[in-house]
C-alpha cells in the first residue's frame, strides 16, 4: 500500500500587510483539506519545513502555530479520533520537503498516522521580500497532504539523500555586527558565485544515481528539478518539467523550501510527455546536499 499525494497547494503574499509564514502555511494547509474533503481532525501529524519566518521567529515551533490556525485536533481529549494531533518543525532548507516525505512514509507504514500534512513557507523577516534586493527568495508557501492508497502501482518510492563535495556555498544568518536595532526584520543570505551551476550539477548527478540505484528509466520519467518555478528542471533534459503560469505568480525572488511542491503542481498542469509513467522530484541546496524520490500519481 503506497503513500500518495491527496492534495497539494501553494500560496503567495499579495496583501497590503507584512507577509507571515504562519498565515501562508495555514492557508495552503486549509486548501489541501478542502480539496481532499477531509476534516482537520483527520490529520495525525503536521510537519513544517520552512526556514525563513516573520520577525526571525524560531520559538515556539511554527508547526504548532500552523496547527492551531488550521484547527488540527486542538483538544485531543474531547476529539481523540482518529488520534491526537502532533506537529513539529524540520529544517533542512531546500531538501526539507523530501525529508518530510521520508518521515511521512514511516509514519503511515507503521499506522502511526492516517494522514500527514507537510507545509513549507518562507517569508522575509521584514515582511516583504520585494523590499530587499539582496534577499533571493520569494514570500511563498506550499503544502502536501499525504495518505495511504490501495493502488499498488501508485505512490512514492524510497527517498534517497546525497552529500556533495566541498563546503557549503549558501548560508542564511543574522549578522549581529550589522543588524543593530532592526535584527527582527533583517536577514543575511550569502551565496557564492556559481552556486546555481553547482547545485544543478549535483542534482543531475543524483538524478542519474537514483535512477541507476532503483532501476528507473529516465526516458519514461518527468524530472522535477530544484529550480522549479523559474526555469526547467535538471539541466537541459527534455523530460524535465517546464514552467507554467504558476511561476509568474510567486512574486519577487525564487522558491526555496516550497519548490518541490510547486514543481509537482507545475508538472501536473503541463501536458504529460508521451510514455511518461512517473515523476522524479529532485531537491538540492546548502550542505551541499540533495534528495530524490520517485512518485507515480494515482491513475498514471
Amino acid at each position: 500500500m503506497g503513500m500518495v499525494i491527496a492534495a497539494a497547494h501553494t500560496a503567495t503574499h499579495h496583501g497590503a500587510g507584512p507577509a507571515s509564514a504562519v498565515e501562508l502555511a495555514s492557508r495552503t494547509a486549509r486548501a489541501c483539506l478542502e480539496q481532499a474533503q477531509v476534516s482537520p481532525s483527520s490529520v495525525g501529524v503536521l510537519i513544517n519545513v520552512g526556514v525563513y519566518r516573520e520577525s526571525n521567529t524560531f520559538e515556539p515551533a511554527l508547526a504548532a502555530l500552523v496547527q492551531k490556525e488550521v484547527g488540527i485536533n486542538l483538544d485531543y481529549i474531547a476529539d481523540p479520533v482518529p488520534a491526537a494531533g502532533f506537529s513539529f518543525d524540520l529544517m533542512n532548507g531546500a531538501c526539507g520537503v523530501l525529508n518530510a516525505v521520508q518521515l511521512a512514509q514511516s509514519l503511515l507504514d507503521t499506522a502511526a498516522a492516517e494522514r500527514v500534512l507537510i507545509t513549507a513557507a518562507d517569508v522575509h523577516p521584514g515582511g516583504d521580500a520585494r523590499r530587499d534586493p539582496d534577499y533571493p527568495y520569494a514570500d511563498l508557501a506550499s503544502a502536501f497532504l499525504l495518505q495511504r492508497s490501495a493502488d499498488p502501482d501508485a505512490g512514492f518510492g524510497p527517498v534517497s539523500v546525497y552529500a556533495g563535495d566541498g563546503p557549503t556555498d549558501t548560508e542564511g544568518y543574522l549578522d549581529t555586527a550589522a543588524m543593530g536595532s532592526d535584527g527582527r526584520s533583517r536577514i543575511t543570505v550569502r551565496r557564492t558565485e556559481g552556486h546555481g551551476a553547482r547545485r544543478s550539477a549535483l542534482a543531475a548527478a543524483c538524478t542519474v544515481g537514483y535512477a541507476r540505484e532503483h532501476g528507473i528509466d529516465l526516458n519514461r520519467t518527468l524530472v522535477v528539478g530544484p529550480r522549479a518555478g523559474r526555469d526547467t528542471g535538471v539541466g537541459e533534459d527534455p523530460g524535465a518539467a517546464q514552467d507554467t503560469s504558476a511561476a509568474e505568480d510567486i512574486g519577487a525572488g525564487e522558491p526555496h523550501t516550497a519548490a518541490p511542491i510547486l514543481g509537482y503542481l507545475q508538472a501536473l498542469a503541463a501536458p504529460r510527455p508521451k510514455d511518461c509513467d512517473r515523476l522524479l522530484l529532485v531537491a538540492a541546496g546548502a550542505g551541499p546536499s540533495a534528495a530524490c524520490v520517485a512518485y507515480r500519481p494515482e491513475g498514471w
